[in-house]
């Protein structure tokens, strides 16, 4: 039996002294959580879903789990006023670092907005989705975590469960995720030493960073390597010219080239 979310021990754990989250709404079933935060456009706001059923992903991809087995995150934060494309790198991060945290696994991120799980051959256990709003930007993060391979979409998805982790708490997840992406933004926030670190923290994590690329630039698709992410966020591919950065809808990830 796949249990709802426990709406009392998320706001336990997230509405506490010190902490930036000012509430939390909890859904048995939303459209979309990305959709309801700019609605709602309140600063600090969680919205949480245990079904999503209209789920976006980057490019306009539909993304949908079975009811109980994932955790559907949005909420609106603070844009920074430089750097705002580093709000989904950062919170690909935090969303790495959580699964550290409460599931044990090796998580690495995968540019721009994707988390890969090494137990699972680097499949993806979650897609970030930003969207800048008025008030701010909504931040989205959908993290799979108990569905069987059946249940999931494409070949290259994975869950915590399949990494062997089949009992993490998904109560225990979502203030993981959140804890983590209130320091990492708070950093973006800061800029300075604070965001030289974040950004360090992030390319060291990236194992984009070495691998190859396919770059689309309409007319033709280039296989390049990727080199670096530079202080915009945008990836660094080496070309005949050169290195020159380019943005995340130019750019699908193909293949491992180290060493």
């Amino acid at each position: 039996m796949r249990e709802p979310l426990d709406r009392e021990a998320l706001h336990e754990a997230l509405v506490t002294p010190g902490s930036p989250w000012q509430g939390l709404d909890v859904h048995a079933e939303l459209g979309s959580t990305n959709a309801a935060a700019a609605e709602l456009a309140q600063p600090w706001r969680v919205v949480v879903a245990d079904h999503q059923s209209a789920g976006r992903g980057r490019l306009g991809r539909s993304w949908e789990a079975p009811p109980g087995t994932s955790i559907a995150v949005s909420v609106l934060v603070p844009a920074p006023a430089h750097g705002i494309g580093w709000v989904p790198l950062l919170t690909g991060l935090a969303v790495a670092r959580a699964a550290h945290d409460v599931a044990g696994v090796h998580a690495a991120v995968k540019w721009p907005n994707d988390v890969l799980v090494e137990e699972d051959d680097w499949r993806k256990v979650c897609g970030v989705l930003c969207e800048v709003h008025p008030a701010g930007v909504v931040v989205g993060f959908g993290v799979n975590v108990t569905q069987t391979r059946e249940e999931l979409p494409v070949e290259n998805a994975t869950s915590l469960a399949l990494c062997g982790a089949p009992d993490v708490r998904r109560e225990d997840l979502v203030a993981a995720c959140l804890r983590h992406l209130a320091v990492l933004h708070g950093d973006l926030m800061a800029g300075g030493a604070a965001l030289e670190a974040a950004r360090a923290a992030y390319r060291s994590a990236c194992r984009t960073i070495g691998m190859v690329v396919d770059l689309n630039t309409g007319s033709a698709t280039h296989r390049l390597p990727a080199v670096g992410v530079d202080d915009e966020g945008r990836l660094v591919v080496h070309g005949d010219a050169g290195e020159y950065a380019v943005a995340a809808g130019d750019v699908v990830h193909v293949r491992e080239t180290r060493g």
